[in-house]
């Protein structure tokens, strides 16, 4: 395994012990060259709540591009109505380790801005 990538795994896992110790709902994204996904689960991740890729069909029609900042602000928008639609408004964000820049920030304040809560 590259450093890089081992340095990331740190970090996420880092982040997720403190989130299970908070036992907090999590919105957890993770982010390739081409995709952006984005999961509302429980703490311990053991139940999903919602879901939200540009892997879906509906927005692979919808977008040029699946893996630059355009494409990760509709994801943060479709997460946060998928959960405001569940009843779920305070979320704790694991990055996964990626650093909160780009394409993960701009889904995180898309999320926000459609009433999410971190």
């Amino acid at each position: 395994m590259f450093a890089k990538t081992k340095a990331r795994l740190r970090r996420a896992k880092k982040t997720r012990m403190k989130i299970r110790q908070l036992e907090a709902i999590r919105l957890t994204v993770h982010r390739t060259a081409k995709h952006i996904y984005a999961q509302i689960t429980t703490a311990d991740g053991a139940k999903v709540f919602a879901a939200a890729s540009t892997v879906e069909k509906e927005l692979r029609h919808k977008l040029a591009k699946t893996g630059n900042i355009t494409a990760a602000t509709l994801i943060g928008e479709m997460i946060a109505t998928k959960a405001l639609a569940q009843g779920i408004k305070t979320v704790a964000f694991d990055r996964s380790g990626f650093v909160y820049h780009g394409r993960i920030k701009a889904l995180a304040e898309a999320a926000r801005g459609a009433g999410l809560e971190f």
